[in-house]
This record gives structure tokens, sequence and C-alpha cells, in this order.
């Protein structure tokens, strides 16, 4: 099968890059399958692989196949409808966005597609301003610079949905391959300028909640990490009164060889090195990063011995939550009725913040396209307060269904400036938050699974967990085992497996966008030398289960 594909594929491309790369691994059986074994799979997340030729990586043409199917869908649901299209700094990036748009064209559908790289959460927002009927992103995110993604958004600008991916990958089956050609037609293809991104920013300022953050917030070192979020959290910062930001020199333009970060990931202290560097140098208290398509934010704040502190991502996201809620009811905005939304392997102590502010949460599987769903089945979308998952993602307000570096970016800045008039640094606020609802620790271990051969081994894994879930784990007895499989309160049907116990909770989950398994901990002591020490004890004996 694989091979068969490689000679029509030899046969028929005609992109020279691929054609030289299909030459070079000509003879390589091994070579040869791991890029034709199987097609990349349009799910939830849209498409992801690594770029390269095949139908198990990203090029033009799979990038094509998709869009003659997702063409098909948006007649079929919407009639002739509109897609706003974005991309970010990637290679091939900015290529794949206009041949989506010329693709769409040829089949009279108007396609919005930017000028410039734009951030996932703008494209979000532009699908709900420019009231299209989908929206398209050209992005794999965090990964790794080998990787380029394809994300589709529906009407609301939310991720689509289980059953629309199912739909859509029925019309790419549909297909008539993948060098079908096509005639685009320009006068349905429309490039925007500035003027989403300035209704965007404009928007978000909205949600600003200290307006003092221009006194009193600290010096700010901000790193893009090469990627789309140099231009919109500049100018958001800049229209909350923030003057002292100095980016990273060498990581402020888009770089699609990520030299400077090879893993573009504000979750890894590595993507941080030379912004913190950089603060230390300057004596910045404050450091900033979002990752290439600026809808994760990272941040390491200064200690009183002069080193920089990473938060993880629970950690900013309590803080972020404890703030909203405080400046919300300083304000008198809280009503009753309101809603926050977590996912089951964010912190639980989003639980106990809340309750003290007479706020519920929410809880839903991992991916934010899920939070998404949640506010528009609230009863009025004001009901919605904030969003939150552990992996560095937070949606503050109802502009977009995705999450947000840019307002995160926003409200961190002034959440820091509110502490600063305090006498306070987000360190300070941190440990007043754990000594007031606990230590409750948290990390996160994931192993990487490769090819074919590894995403076999990785359902091995899984598979052996659910057959015979460990009675114990890090010396304490294992008292509820839920599989998400079965469907739990009403979520969703998924791969994932809970184990909890006495202070602990460790949940299993295959990644929905890399060939990773991902084991998410949390311990809870009643001082953090406790809790990190239940948690150093969970996290090494089910390490040694997997």
């Amino acid at each position: 099968m694989a091979k068969a594909e490689y000679l029509e594929w030899l046969e028929k491309a005609d992109i020279p890059e691929i054609v030289q790369e299909l030459k070079e691994i000509e003879g390589d059986e091994k070579a040869i399958e791991d890029r034709f074994y199987k097609k990349l799979e349009f799910g939830t997340g849209g498409l992801r692989g690594v770029l390269g030729a095949g139908t198990n990586r990203m090029n033009e043409y799979t990038v094509g196949r998709a869009t003659f199917g997702l063409a098909n869908y948006l007649l079929k649901t919407y009639g002739q409808g509109k897609a706003v299209i974005a991309y970010d700094s990637r290679k091939k990036s900015r290529e794949f966005a206009f041949l989506i748009a010329k693709i769409l064209s040829s089949f009279k559908i108007q396609a919005y597609v930017f000028e410039e790289l734009m951030p996932t959460p703008v494209l979000s927002f532009a699908v709900r301003h420019l009231k299209a009927s989908m929206g398209v992103v050209i992005t794999a995110s965090h990964n790794p610079k080998e990787y380029n993604g394809y994300k589709v958004y529906n009407e609301h600008g939310c991720q689509i949905t289980k059953e629309a991916a199912e739909a859509i990958t029925r019309e790419i089956d549909a297909t008539d391959g993948y060098f079908r050609s096509f005639c685009e037609e320009e006068k349905y293809i429309h490039v925007l300028g500035e003027e989403v991104l300035d209704a965007f920013l404009e928007e978000i300022q909205k949600y600003s909640l200290f307006s003092e953050c221009g006194k009193y917030c600290p010096e700010i070192v901000y790193s893009p990490l090469h990627g789309t979020g140099n231009k919109p959290v500049r100018r958001i910062l800049a229209k909350i009164g923030v003057r002292d930001v100095t980016v990273v020199p060498e990581q402020e333009l888009p770089d699609p060889e990520f030299t400077t970060c090879p893993y573009p990931n504000p979750e890894e202290r590595s993507a941080l090195d030379r912004a913190i560097a950089l603060a230390q140098r300057k004596g910045a208290p404050l450091v900033l990063a979002t990752d290439p398509d600026a809808d994760r934010v990272g941040i390491a704040v200064r200690a009183s011995d002069g080193q920089y502190r990473l938060f993880n991502g629970n950690e900013t996201g309590i803080l972020l939550l404890h703030f909203i809620l405080t400046m919300r009811r300083n304000r008198g905005l809280l009503q009753g009725g309101e809603t926050v939304i977590k996912t089951i392997v964010t912190t639980d102590t989003a639980f106990r913040i809340a309750e003290e502010f007479g706020v519920r949460v929410k809880e839903v599987l991992t991916g934010f396209k899920y939070i998404g769903e949640q506010i528009d089945l609230l009863p009025r979308p004001e009901q919605y307060v904030f969003g939150l998952e552990e992996s560095y993602g937070y949606l503050v307000g109802v502009h977009a269904r995705d999450k947000d570096a840019v307002s995160a970016s926003m409200l961190i800045a002034e959440m820091a400036a509110y502490y600063a008039k305090h006498g306070k640094t987000l360190i300070d606020a941190l440990y007043a938050l754990y000594d007031r609802y606990g230590y409750m620790k948290t990390a996160l271990y994931s192993k990487e699974y490769k090819g074919k051969d590894g995403k076999e081994a990785m359902n091995g894994v899984i598979r052996s967990l659910r057959n015979a879930p460990p009675a114990q784990i890090g010396g304490r007895k294992v008292e509820r085992v839920l599989d998400y499989l079965n469907g739990i309160d009403g979520l969703p049907v998924s791969d994932v497996l809970s184990y909890s116990g006495q202070g602990f909770k460790v949940i299993v989950r295959p990644s929905g966008t890399e060939p990773k398994l991902k084991a998410y901990f949390m311990a809870e002591g009643e001082d953090e030398a406790q809790a990190n020490a239940l948690l150093s004890e969970v996290q090494e004996n089910f390490c040694k289960i997997l």
C-alpha cells in the first residue's frame, strides 16, 4: 500500500522540493513506509504533522485534499458561505493559507485571508467579527519547527466538534485524491489588513480590570518566540499604559527555523532562557513569553534572591482566576450565576477559589475547544468569567472561543501592577493563595512515541493501564478509577484514565496533537515541602509503572 502510494506521488507530484524528497528516499523502504503508511488524520484539531512529502506529511497536496473536502462541507452545510484564514510564522504557513483561499475561491466561497501572520485568537475573533461560516489557521502551535498544522473553526470561532470533524472527514475521503486541479477566482479572495486586529485589541481592552496599571506595572521583558505575538502583545500593553517593555531582540522577528528556541513552548524553561538572561541584566521583575501562534503564555518572576521563578500553567491560572474574581467583586460585577470553566487536568484549587466568590466551576475534557463550546451553552454569555487549562491557556471574555495569550498578557501585566501597588510580587501573591487554599502541586510527564511502531506501543501502554489499573501509586491506595471511555459526568467519550487517592490524582491520556502519552499529577500537603514530597513519590512511582 505504502509503495503504491509512493509510486503514484513520484509520477504525479510537480512541486520541486516534494519531487526531490521523493527521489531521495527511492529504495528506502522504511522512509517510504513512514511517509505513506497512513493518511494524516483529520480530527477536531484538524491536521497536524511533520512537513515533507507523503500522505503522512503536511504539504501542498495534503492541505489541498483537506481543503477540497472542507469546501464541499461548507457548501452542504452553509450554502456558499465564507471562511477566514490565518497563519503563523512556520515554514509553508503563508503558502498553505493562500492555497486554501485559492481552492475555496474555485468553489465560489468567499475567502478572507490575512496579509500577514496573525495569532490564533485573532482568527477565532475574526470568524465572529466577520460573521463567517468557518475559520482556518495554519499553525502547529508550540511544536518543533519540523511541524505544521491546519486547524478548523466553526461559525462561533470555536474549534470544530467531533461531529463536524467526522462530516468533514467523509467529504475529504470522497475527494479525487491528492492531485486534483482547480481554477481560482480572484474576486472571491479578500486580503485583510490590520483592521481586524485593531477591532480585536479594542474588544479585549474592554476586559481591562486595573486602571492604574501604567503607574504601577513593573518592567517587563517579553519574547514572542519568533511568532505572531510581537505586534498584538506590545500594542495591548501600550493601550493599558505599560511603557517599560523590552522585547528579546533575537526572538522578536518571525523565524521559521526557531533558531534560538528549537522547542518554542513557554512550558519549557529553555524557551525562556534568553528572556530571563535579558531580564537579569536589566533587573526586570517580570518575564512574558507567548508561543508561535500566541494562544499560550508563560511567565517568570524575579525572586528576592535575584533568581527567576517560572510559574507553571496551573499557578498562573489560579493567580489570574483569583485576581479576576477579586476585581469583579470589588466593582460589583459578581451578580450570581457566574461560571468558570476548566479542564479535568487543571488544578482543583480552582474549585476552592471559585467557591469563596460564589462562582460555579464547570469541568470539561482536555482541549480548549470544550471550554469554547461551554460558553455558548450558558444561559447568558456574560455569565462566563474565565477559562483555564494547565497547558498555559487562558481566556477572559467572550470575544473569542479559544485560548488567548494577548488578553492574558494584558491581565498578567495588570495583576503584577495591582500587587506591586500593595508592595507584593506575583510570587508573594501565589504563596498567599497556597496558604489560603492549600498547597496543591502539579506536574506533567510526557513520553514521545514516533512512527507506526510508536503509536502501537503507546496504545499498548494505555490498554495495559485500562485492563490492569494500579492498586497503589506512591505508596498510597488508589481509591477511585475513572475511565472516560465510559463517559463521565455527561462528558464526551474520551481515551482518558484517572486514578486518585488520599491527597493525589493522576490522569493519563494520549496527546491530541503530538505522538505523546501524557500523565498529569496533582498532590496536596499541609505545606509546600509535604506537597512536593508526595508529588515526587507519585510521579516517580507512576512513571515506573509506565
